[in-house]
């Protein structure tokens, strides 16, 4: 039996994370009018979507080794699937694809942030250099997260504007919303410790605030760990005498997260630079204040609903955290703006009109 549309999902682990957010949330909509349902090539099993199992061990559970095979799985034995299964097009909701191969392909591109803060020696690095670029120019199309992702595609590729299209990403308004919860005394940044997410200018921002009692508000760090940068992290915490009011919650599970979202003062989220920016729509969905960058995407994501500042500027951070933790008015206008505004995403819309992209391509 011919499967026309085929999804490559070789990527997903156990972890949610946001490409795995956006993968699933995709895929119950990626059913378009007059055509046969797509076929899933995943190692797990996903609710309303037929699955075609493929080798469990190509995600990031299984570290650099995982990325490895499924880079060489994507390469040759990806192809062979494509022509056994008869499909007329492959969608990957990541930039991976065979390149010496015939399949006809569409990819999601999500950011270039290795490009623009490159780690030495790192593969990702490498991956982003040589291999993205020529995924990128030999698919059909590029679907882009936001208006920010496909300028870089375009001025940094080289990837013709004709050749991307914007599709917002969204959040599941089901899980984030607001809950009737005790609400919490502490700043939230949501994130792995990676440089571009601007966690020390974070520190240095908390730690200028004024201190008036015991009650003080807390700033708490909840994402992933690295052994590169989060010692250097909590040792300036400890040099500007905040680390006892600072808590690093490392990796936080799905179910966790609307809560600690409902609870925090607000989510602090001053990145360098982001493909989207999906912690800020679920913290705006939870009905909590935002205070995010003037820069990349994250306007695109937060519009007039969120208090932007300058990433680099720590006296605005600063400044920000000072206004939302004590002014109500302030509080109460950022959280009414955050629930009209999240309101205007959702995962229905961004599904359809990938749907319909891919469509016009079959």
């Amino acid at each position: 039996m011919s499967h026309p549309l085929l999804i490559n999902c070789a990527f997903l682990n156990a972890r949610p994370t946001g490409l795995m957010t956006y993968a699933t949330n995709l895929l119950p909509y990626l059913h378009a009018p007059g055509l046969q349902p797509p076929l899933c090539l995943s190692a797990r099993d996903l609710a309303d979507v037929t699955c075609y199992s493929v080798p469990g061990n190509m995600s990031a559970d299984d570290g650099s080794q995982g990325h490895f095979r499924r880079l060489l799985w994507t390469q040759w034995q990806l192809p062979q699937l494509y022509r056994r299964l008869q499909a007329d097009l492959l969608f990957s909701p990541i930039p991976e694809a065979p390149l010496a191969s015939r399949c006809r392909f569409i990819v999601t591109l999500h950011d270039l942030i290795p490009l623009r803060y490159p780690v030495s020696r790192s593969p990702l690095s490498f991956y982003c250099r040589y291999y993205v670029p020529r995924v990128l120019s030999s698919a059909l199309h590029v679907l882009c997260d936001s208006e920010a992702t496909a300028r870089d595609a375009t001025d940094r590729l080289g990837i013709p504007a004709a050749k991307t299209t914007v599709i917002p990403l969204a959040c599941d308004r089901e899980r984030f919303r607001p809950l009737a919860i005790e609400p919490g005394n502490f700043f939230l940044h949501l994130g792995r410790h990676d440089p571009h997410k601007n966690l020390a200018r974070v520190l240095r921002a908390f730690a200028a605030l004024p201190r008036s009692s015991a009650s003080d508000p807390e700033l708490w760090l909840a994402g992933s760990g690295d052994r590169r940068h989060t010692p250097v992290l909590k040792a300036l915490a400890d040099e500007l005498g905040i680390a006892t009011r600072v808590r690093w919650l490392d990796y936080v599970g799905a179910d966790e997260l609307p809560v600690l979202l409902n609870q925090a003062i607000a989510l602090v989220f001053p990145s360098l630079w982001e493909g989207f920016g999906l912690p800020v729509l679920e913290a705006m969905a939870c009905g909590t204040p935002v205070i995010t960058s003037n820069c990349s995407s994250l306007p695109e994501a937060a519009g007039d609903a969120a208090l932007l500042v300058d990433p680099l500027s720590v006296d605005e951070l600063s400044a920000a955290l000072q206004t939302i933790a004590s002014d109500r008015s302030v509080q109460q206008q950022l959280r009414v703006r955050g629930l009209q505004r999240a309101a205007q995403f959702s995962w229905e819309r961004t599904g359809r009109e990938t749907s319909a992209l891919l469509a016009h391509w079959l």
